[in-house]
């Protein structure tokens, strides 16, 4: 039986996410799914794929467009095939268009969108959102709430530089990630839902 056990605990043992810290991008990605894994696992959040979905529908649409356009000119040799590759190569860029708007107006940098299922606040929305700079070392974590009832957002934001979460060896501190997550969690839950500022 005690070996079983042993098994069972090294299962549960999740090994420190490594990252190279030179790497803006990597670095931002990684304490993503760091704040992530906090909101899903800690506060047992369900997340929502519903704003990448929207994106992965845009997309969709436009290599559909574009695969449409290319059976169509293997089929219809040009010059026949002229106004489909036409209205596809248009069909593309406006997607493309649609897709930017889409990232710049709806995604807005948010990487994780919760939603609770217990407590008193249960049903509201949970939304993360970050920013870095690509030479820079901050580390910007939006955190905002939508409350079930009044449909009013709150938020609260970090900026702290991502060495305050790696170490020289570039590993994850999950356990600071979680804590500043926390942090922002609780600050949200004590105030009074508002409308948010902008």
């Amino acid at each position: 039986m005690a070996p079983k056990e042993n098994d069972s605990k090294g299962k549960e043992e999740k090994p420190p996410a490594k990252v190279n810290k030179w790497d803006s991008s990597a670095v931002k990605n990684c304490l993503d799914d760091c704040v992530t894994e906090v909101l899903t696992k800690k506060f047992n959040y369900i997340e929502s794929f519903a704003l990448m979905d929207g994106r992965l529908l845009i997309c969709t649409i436009a290599i559909a467009v574009a695969i449409y356009a290319l059976i169509w000119d293997y089929l219809y040799p040009f010059p026949q095939s002229r106004p489909v590759l036409i209205f596809s190569v248009l069909t593309y860029f406006l997607m493309m268009g649609v897709l930017t708007l889409y990232q710049t107006y709806k995604e807005k940098g948010i990487f994780a969108v919760c939603t609770q299922k217990e407590g008193s606040n249960k049903g509201s929305i949970w939304e993360a959102s970050s920013f870095m700079g690509k030479y820079d070392d901050i580390y910007e974590l939006h955190l905002s709430n939508k409350d079930s009832g009044s449909g009013k957002v709150r938020e609260f934001t970090s900026k702290k530089s991502c060495a305050s979460y790696i170490d020289v060896n570039g590993i994850i501190c999950q356990d600071l990630v979680e804590k500043e997550v926390t942090k922002l969690h609780n600050m949200l839950s004590s105030v009074k839902p508002a409308i948010k500022s902008k």
